[in-house]
């Protein structure tokens, strides 16, 4: 009996580990960084990825993996981080990852204009390169990227051989499987001689993933909603540094949950702080029309207070304005908001509205996981149904203006289960072109005048004004503070 492919490929990634232990880590153990052999013993994906790139012949992966530990330890690969990099490279915007092609493979440009030949910098520059790739590879584990190398405003000076053939062997060598394809854009006859060389470089096989184009053509690989003006697109990106590109979205430490311990605690705490909370204000030009007046005259309990607040806070706190998407209503549309240094970050509140007839699962990530809890942060909403994320930072971060949140979306079988395994396959299958995705900035509301009503210890009596009347009373209070939207 044949044996199948799944036993096949287990007993070529055994035979593998096995060899490379025993004919390479013996002999070559002190050129090769110890982090990079215990994962070759655990990660089976990463094995395959080497032998699907020498058809699965053991030896030529023996001799792939050898040389690409090798330039792993010589590059600390597993140590670069953005401090390795020196800054100005950051700055200049010649190498990043931004956006998707049309097969939902990440977008990862090389504006060859920016680059100079220059054997003093090569060096930077193939770090930055590898910085990238390593970040992406710990992240998207075995997903393809597309190389956009935009030759557009290029000249004889920025043609550097050595630095295309890092590149390419970077594909090559050092992260195989993850190339999908190379679209060259714009490139001047004068290179031509220069990618008869690449083809040479990149073998037989290889050549069919090189893509020249022009700015009619680019649009057969990349929409226009990811590509930038200069290539016929409609992408308002623009590349600064710092941060990182903000289209890096990366997952909240939220998402896979808090420890229980520190969950109920954290509940608790919010509970019993909910009635001296600043509550948060949204000025909302469209509902100035609406305005309305609040009386707080009659003491209560605090305990009154609590459970009133504790009600009241979600429905006071939801936003006006309202991304209409294919899968999700989104709200607020554009912006989070959150209440000025001074006055101290507080809870702000995205609102989710099924608008399909089935069960959407949506996930929620952030270019900057370390500052915010996002509750929830993976779960699914029922058809008709709306769910509330709470958006909070820890403790003592700062909110900044350009940090960016990220809602996932996609429809779900109604047969499939939404608990937490079940949402993590379906992740993991569901393909790029049946997620929705909406973008949404941060926006500090700064103002010298106050904005925000402090519930201390002393009582108010809310029952002759709505949840309603009370948002749209504080949304003019912001107003008149001089507080503006975009």
């Amino acid at each position: 009996m044949a044996e199948c492919p799944t036993q096949n490929k287990a007993k070529l990634i055994s035979e593998t580990r096995r060899r490379f232990e025993t004919d390479y880590v013996t002999e070559k153990s002190d050129k090769y960084d110890p982090r990079d052999v215990e994962r070759l013993q655990q990660d089976d994906n990463w094995i395959e990825n080497y032998l699907f790139w020498r058809h699965n012949n053991v030896d030529e992966t023996l001799k792939m993996l050898d040389e690409s530990f090798q330039w792993r330890k010589e590059m600390s690969v597993n140590d670069l981080t953005e401090s390795s990099i020196p800054r100005w490279l950051l700055e200049i915007g010649g190498i990043y990852l931004h956006g998707y092609d049309k097969e939902g493979n990440k977008l990862f440009w090389i504006r060859v204009k920016y680059h100079i030949k220059d054997h003093k910098t090569t060096l930077d520059k193939k770090k930055l390169i590898a910085f990238w790739l390593e970040r992406y590879a710990k992240r998207e584990n075995g997903k393809p990227v597309t190389v956009m190398f935009d030759l557009s405003e290029t000249g004889i000076n920025n043609i550097d051989m050595d630095f295309v053939r890092f590149i390419i062997n970077c594909f090559k060598v050092y992260y195989p499987k993850y190339l999908s394809k190379m679209v060259i854009f714009d490139m001047p006859w004068i290179m031509n001689a220069a990618f008869k060389i690449v083809k040479s470089w990149l073998g037989p096989e290889a050549v069919s993933l090189l893509k020249f184009t022009s700015k009619n053509e680019v649009q057969d690989y990349v929409s226009v909603e990811y590509l930038p003006p200069h290539m016929g697109g409609t992408d308002p990106f623009k590349y600064s540094y710092p941060p990182l590109v903000d289209d890096d979205f990366q997952t909240p430490l939220c998402e896979n949950g808090p420890i229980a311990s520190e969950d109920e605690a954290s509940s608790k705490e919010d509970l019993e702080s909910d009635g001296k909370e600043t509550l948060e204000t949204i000025c909302s030009e469209e509902q100035t029309a609406l305005l309305k007046k609040i009386n707080i005259t009659e003491h209560t309990s605090k305990a009154e207070e609590n459970e009133k607040v504790d009600s009241k806070m979600k429905a006071f706190k939801k936003p006006l304005s309202v991304f209409k998407g294919p899968l999700l209503h989104i709200s607020p549309a554009e912006e989070l908001y959150f209440g000025s240094t001074e006055s101290g970050e507080k809870k702000t509140l995205i609102v989710l509205t099924n608008v399909t007839k089935n069960i959407v699962a949506f996930k929620v990530r952030t270019t900057a996981p370390e500052k915010y809890r996002v509750k929830p942060s993976n779960s699914s909403c029922d058809p008709g149904a709306s769910v509330d994320i709470v958006v909070s930072p820890h403790g003592g971060l700062t909110v900044s203006a350009q940090d960016r949140f990220l809602i996932m979306a996609a429809e779900m079988e109604q047969s499939s289960g939404t608990g937490p395994a079940e949402l993590t396959q379906f992740w993991k299958e569901v393909p790029r072109n049946k997620v929705m995705e909406h973008r949404l900035r941060c926006h500090i509301v700064e103002s010298s005048k106050p904005t925000t009503l402090t519930l201390k210890d002393s009582a108010f009596n809310m029952s002759d004004k709505t949840s309603e009347d009370l948002y749209l009373q504080f949304a003019n209070s912001s107003r008149e503070s001089d507080v503006s939207t975009p």
